[in-house]
């Protein structure tokens, strides 16, 4: 394994899912959210309904991505038993900016790009209370819970699925480049199960998957995610900020639309800057699907 991968996702590298496999990973991501929504609800009446409201998502959250990962596991067993070539999920090329640049362009590329999608928030419908208060308790309540979930656990798992399986899959599988990261990007919206995540989270899940595709380091697209996440957890823990839905809520009109240009020259300059990593060719590969 190359310097620069994570141990832990060397058990994967040897599989490419192509549409066949992604569906497979979807199915089993259901399954796992099934299961993990069981275990919470039995160790709840186990141990209280103030247990489960403080700790149901530290349990939930990785339990929702073990089935998928174990199905990932065992077809990259099969295809490494077959002779398979190893296809890293991490590999990392930067030149010719080098790894310090591309991280800090793909933190102004994050930042930017998300105050940019809030406007899209204020055309959809209000949101139901139940998600409202389900989302608030993920960024406003214990804050080492939400660190955890929200900017570890999350990063890693998402991206392990989002970029490093399906979009580096169907790369492997000769679709187009542009319809891989849409693909993916739909992938990472639909997983977030409601428009008010799912939107936001397309937008953002195309950028996450140019960069994975220009540099083929999930490390990046991982930083990306801590990013957009920590931030939310930060701003839920601001008193005089918890209860906005969108900048537009804190901001007058002209500042906010000072600032969104601002971010959108950013966002250009970042990811024009991010054009210039050479792509390493991926190469087909026959692995089963």
């Amino acid at each position: 394994m190359k310097k620069g991968n994570f141990k832990i996702l060397s058990g994967f590298e040897y599989w490419a899912p192509g549409w066949k496999g992604v569906f497979g990973l979807l199915l089993w991501l259901f399954v796992g959210a099934l299961i993990g929504n069981v275990l919470v609800f039995l160790l709840g009446m186990l141990l209280g309904p103030a247990w489960a409201a403080d700790y149901s998502t530290v349990i939930a959250y990785p339990v929702m991505f073990l089935p998928p990962m174990f199905y990932a596991r065992s077809k990259s067993i099969k295809c490494e038993m077959k002779g398979r070539a190893p296809k890293p999920l991490n590999k990392g090329h930067f030149a010719p900016l080098g790894p310090a640049i591309c991280a800090l362009l793909v933190t102004l590329i994050t930042l930017a790009a998300g105050y940019i999608a809030d406007p899209i928030v204020t055309l959809l419908p209000p949101m139901p209370e139940f998600l409202e208060q389900a989302l608030n308790s993920m960024v406003q309540g214990n804050v080492l819970i939400n660190l955890l979930c929200v900017s570890i656990f999350a990063p890693f798992f998402e991206e392990w699925l989002c970029r490093g399986m399906v979009l580096r899959g169907l790369l492997h599988k000769g679709v187009k480049p542009v319809w891989a990261i849409v693909a993916s990007a739909a992938f990472f919206a639909l997983i977030h199960m409601n428009p008010w995540q799912a939107i936001p989270a397309f937008l953002l899940g195309c950028l996450f998957g140019y960069v994975y595709y220009k540099t083929k380091s999930l490390s990046l697209t991982m930083l990306m995610h801590c990013v957009n996440n920590t931030l939310a957890v930060v701003l839920g823990q601001i008193d005089s900020l918890k209860d906005m839905n969108t900048w537009m809520d804190v901001l007058s009109p002209e500042l906010f639309w000072i600032v969104f240009a601002v971010c959108a020259l950013v966002l250009i300059l970042s990811v024009r800057a991010i054009s210039r990593v050479n792509v390493v060719d991926t190469e087909d590969v026959s692995s089963t699907a």
